[in-house]
């Protein structure tokens, strides 16, 4: 039941770049928290993004009653970071919000840090992960130092939230079993997402969209390309991002001898980007929960994934596919083109109809409210 009844919140929202899943997120939140009577202001880096991101935030603004706010903000940890810590707290004396909420590990930084001096006291400090620091295998350099981190940060938290319950569980197996309050706010879409995505004629047979970065596991899908060549069969594939580790995959397209079946597309719109092929491929090593996984399953798009990360709490992981398995992805990748494409886009219809019921942006702001305003009486009994 939502507690909507109750006083509008002022909240600031705090992430670092204007790019990918996490800013679509805070679009989202910060949009459908101001049409819900909230006064919301963001927080976020004025380097990264580009044209894009600054017309999208631009568009934003006259929606944000506390204001937008871009200052530089490096990925990895920086001596300018003081600066940011600064402007938040500058901020959160100026604009008095009740909700400081951190967006991704550098946002939960900023957003946390001086709650751990002043706890119980001020905004109530909320914190989502989205993957980010959580990715880190265990035993590595840098899982130890974020872990330490955010186990430090912890202590400054007044409210975990979490887009996945897989991101929930990894937190406390990685980070602590922490008893701080959490909830579970799943990413969601808007009806017209559920419509059908119908592919081009030109379209290819597979196509993969995404970050080019060895995480997402596109040399696997490579390999299960070379495996196919093998057997004589030599389906088409559409690439549609960037990353930084474009040139390493794009080299390794041209050594496997692929360049002729491989397509290259820059950054694209989803919608746009489901009409490119038939069947989207996803063979990511880790995740939390994609939005392009959300997106295409509701589009009506028949999908290959590995089971990794939440990606199993929008399709049934008897579906799913081990990462790190070329083998396996050929295997899938060949079902897929022996079968009759209308048998499985009905079955991709079906999946959309499924994942209605459970992922949808009114949804997740109703949990993300309730989540701030049960936080928020147990600080201030009596004040909502």
């Amino acid at each position: 039941m939502s507690l909507s009844a109750h006083r509008p919140l002022r909240i600031l929202l705090v992430f670092r770049t204007p790019v990918g899943g996490l800013f679509r997120n805070v679009m989202d939140v910060a949009r459908g928290l101001s049409a819900r009577g909230h006064q919301v202001g963001l927080l976020c880096d004025s380097t990264t993004g580009g044209p894009r991101a600054d017309q999208l935030l631009n568009d934003l603004k006259p929606s944000l009653a506390l204001g937008l706010h871009r200052v530089p903000m490096r990925r990895n940890p920086h001596y300018s970071d003081i600066q940011v810590l600064r402007e938040t707290e500058r901020l959160v004396r100026v604009l008095k919000p009740d909700v400081v909420q951190g967006e991704g590990a550098k946002g939960g930084f900023f957003a946390r840090f001086a709650g751990i001096f002043r706890p119980n006291s001020g905004p109530i400090r909320s914190y989502t992960p989205h993957g980010g620091s959580l990715h880190y295998p265990p035993g590595t350099p840098g899982h130890h130092i974020f872990m330490t981190i955010e186990r430090l940060l912890e202590k400054g938290s007044d409210l975990l939230l979490f887009e996945s319950a897989y991101a929930q569980t990894r937190y406390r197996e990685l980070v602590c079993a922490t008893k701080r309050p959490s909830a579970v706010a799943l990413n969601g879409l808007y009806p017209h997402e559920y419509e059908p995505c119908l592919p081009r004629p030109e379209a290819t047979d597979f196509f993969y969209i995404g970050e080019f970065r060895q995480l997402k596991g596109i040399d696997t899908l490579i390999e299960a390309l070379v495996l196919l060549a093998s057997q004589g069969r030599r389906p088409t594939l559409t690439l549609i991002g960037s990353g930084p580790d474009e040139d390493e995959i794009r080299a390794l397209v041209q050594a496997r001898g692929l360049s002729e079946q491989v397509t290259w597309r820059g950054i694209t719109p989803a919608r746009e980007a489901f009409t490119l092929g038939r069947v989207m491929v996803l063979p990511s090593r880790f995740e939390s929960l994609p939005y392009v996984i959300l997106e295409a399953a509701a589009g009506h798009v028949p999908l290959i994934s590995t089971n990794v990360g939440g990606i199993g709490e929008v399709l049934p992981p008897d579906t799913l596919i081990p990462p790190n398995a070329p083998q396996r992805l050929s295997e899938e990748m060949v079902r897929m083109l022996d079968r009759p494409y209308a048998a499985i886009k009905a079955e991709a219809a079906e999946r959309s109809a499924e994942t209605r019921k459970t992922f949808t942006v009114e949804r997740m702001i109703e949990s993300i409210e309730n989540a701030y305003y049960s936080t928020l009486a147990a600080r201030r009994p009596g004040t909502l």
